[in-house]
Parts: structure tokens; sequence; C-alpha cells
């Protein structure tokens, strides 16, 4: 059964995360700059777990990228800050970065019991000159999974975020006027428990029960 982590849980992970991400950030600032948020379930406050089931919860993080003069390609950027990350994250229990389609995963694991505690997932992001978002992307060939960045058949490029993300906002803002937020955090832990697709972040899942939301409720894009 998916409930929501309380905040007196979370926060001091969180806590500890930031201590990681500013290490990271002195680590890599002789190339390029970057600026961090927490988004998504921590921001709203619904992170959420099953102590049922093995896979933890998790924090999710946008790195904001500064290089205005494209120095840097995206693979190249993303092997930096992964290298970087690599260099602190035993120190606070978390394993080394895993690679995938939109994010770099970082782990706490409970070897012994094949369990994972908390993670958190970090999209390296850029803000354009008209105010849209860019993302690094992992385009997968061949239907492989991106596993490694090194490997030899994954395309890493620069990639503008869909319709949806930028209307996400008002759509939250039209759920919570219209007294549907409570809704809306019901549906959301239905749709964590019926989730069987490891690869899909709570984001998405959290951005497909407020469109279902919306939709039900005469919200069109």
């Amino acid at each position: 059964m998916y409930n929501y982590v309380p905040k007196s849980q979370t926060k001091p992970l969180k806590k500890e995360l930031i201590e990681l991400i500013k290490s990271v950030q002195n680590e890599v600032r002789d190339r390029f700059a970057f600026q961090f948020q927490f988004v998504g379930s921590e921001s709203r406050n619904m992170i959420t777990w099953n102590p049922e089931n093995n896979i933890g919860f998790d924090f999710d993080v946008n790195i904001e990228v500064h290089d205005a003069k494209e120095n840097y390609s995206p693979k190249k950027i993303k092997t930096i800050l992964m290298n970087a990350f690599n260099r602190y994250t035993w120190q606070y229990g978390y394993g080394f970065c895993e690679d995938s389609t939109r994010v770099f995963t970082i782990k706490v694991k409970d070897r012994a019991n094949s369990r994972i505690l908390h993670s958190c997932d970090f999209a390296i992001v850029y803000r354009c000159a008209d105010s849209r978002q860019q993302y690094i992307h992992c385009r997968k060939q061949n239907s492989s999974p991106c596993q490694s960045m090194w490997g030899a058949k994954q395309e890493y490029l620069w990639q503008y975020q869909p319709k949806g993300y930028y209307l996400l906002p008002q759509k939250i803002d039209f759920c919570k006027k219209n007294r549907l937020w409570q809704e809306v955090r019901d549906l959301y832990l239905d749709k964590k428990k019926k989730n069987t697709d490891p690869q899909k972040k709570s984001r998405s899942i959290f951005a497909e029960t407020v469109q279902e939301i919306c939709n039900k409720n005469g919200f069109y894009e």
C-alpha cells in the first residue's frame, strides 16, 4: 500500500543531498556553473513509498547548467557531472550514478535485503533565451536501454520539453482552485500502486495524474 512519506523523514535526507550537490558545484566550477532545484513530489510534499516493495522513495532535482558559449557537448556535460557525483556519493551512502533516458540516478541500497531505501533522479536542463527549457536526452538505439553513457549505441542531445511540461503549472492551479487537489493526491497514489514499469519516473506519473483530473473536470489543452 502506497503512503505519503512524512516530511520529518525526508527533511534530513534533503539536507544531505543539498550538501552533496554543493560539493559537486565546487568540483565542476572551473568548467561550468549550475543551479539546482528540487522539483516534482518533494516540492509538493507528495513523496510516496510502499514499505512492501523494494524500490523505496525518490527525490527529483533539476540541474540547470550555464554553458552559454556551448563549450561542452551534452554527453560531455553529463559525463562531467556524473563523474563529479561519483567522487562524493559514497560519503552519503549512495552508490555510483546510473544513467537513463532523461535523468541519472543515485541510490541508497540495503544490499543484504535487496532493497532500495531511497534515491534521487537528476535531470540536466538548460533555459533558453525564449524561456523554453531543454534537457539532455539519451536517445535509445535498437531498443537498448541507456545503461552506460559510454556505450556505443547511445546518443546524447539537447531536447525541448514537451508542450505538456509548460502547461503543468496551469493545470495544478486549476486543480487547487477547483478543490480537486485531494482527488489528485488519491489518484496519484493509486497510479503509483498500479505502475509496473520500473523506468517510469514519479514526475511522469504525477503529470499523467493531473492531466486525467483536468480532462475529467473541463480543463483541456
